[in-house]
């Protein structure tokens, strides 16, 4: 593949648009869609929760997050104006009936007050962040205390073999993102990491390694 190619693979994987956009969503969404669960099922969810996701995508994933239990409310935000819309129409349903509440925002600041949610997860994000140790003190501030944020990610060993991670990436090991944590306030409750089978842009077999770390205000 040309470097052009490359980087306009990078580019969408970063801000999804137009017609390549909507493909890139709902491959992103199968592909992910384990570290996704993973991600939510070790938010363990309780009756009531207010849910907030950085970077959702198409967001094909939240009913499954509605299955986790009673009464939650979700809020997804979004950089790509394309995946905002997207989404609002996967889960019209869900917005109709006031369960799921979709925005944009600019990636660095996170629109809502202090000590506002239960419960937040990113999947697949930390690679774009832009101020990683300010939107990881926005994420502390919205989060009320003992809340969890659960940080999904796949890991730097397998994401550096893929050509046009090197545009637009910044990649991230377990130790990294521990370490960036470590600037914050936030306690780590625990990390795990598992190896998943995906399909790369070939269509061959591929091992992932992927982490969700457990965060605690």
């Amino acid at each position: 593949m040309k470097q052009e190619e490359l980087q306009a693979i990078a580019s969408q994987l970063k801000l999804p648009t137009g017609e390549k956009g909507i493909e890139m969503g709902n491959m992103m969404n199968e592909t992910n869609i384990n570290m996704t669960r993973h991600s939510i099922q070790n938010l363990n969810v309780s009756n009531e929760n207010k849910i907030l996701e950085l970077g959702h995508g198409n967001a094909g994933h939240v009913e499954f997050l509605f299955e986790q239990a009673k009464n939650l409310k979700y809020y997804g935000l979004e950089m790509s104006e394309l995946m905002f819309q997207e989404a609002r129409q996967i889960n019209r349903n869900f917005v109709s009936q006031k369960q799921a509440f979709f925005s944009l925002y600019d990636g660095n600041k996170i629109p809502f007050e202090n000590d506002f949610f239960d419960k937040i997860f990113t999947v697949n994000t930390i690679y774009f962040w832009q101020k990683p140790e300010e939107l990881l003190a926005e994420i502390y501030r919205v989060l009320k205390p003992n809340g969890n944020f659960c940080l999904t990610f796949a890991e730097e060993d397998f994401m550096k073999q893929l050509p046009f991670t090197q545009f637009e990436f910044e990649l991230y090991s377990t130790e990294k993102a521990q370490e960036l944590i470590k600037k914050s306030p936030f306690k780590i409750v625990y990390t795990e990491t598992q190896t998943e089978k995906v399909k790369s842009k070939t269509g061959e077999l591929v091992d992932r390694a992927f982490t969700t770390i457990v965060l605690e205000k």
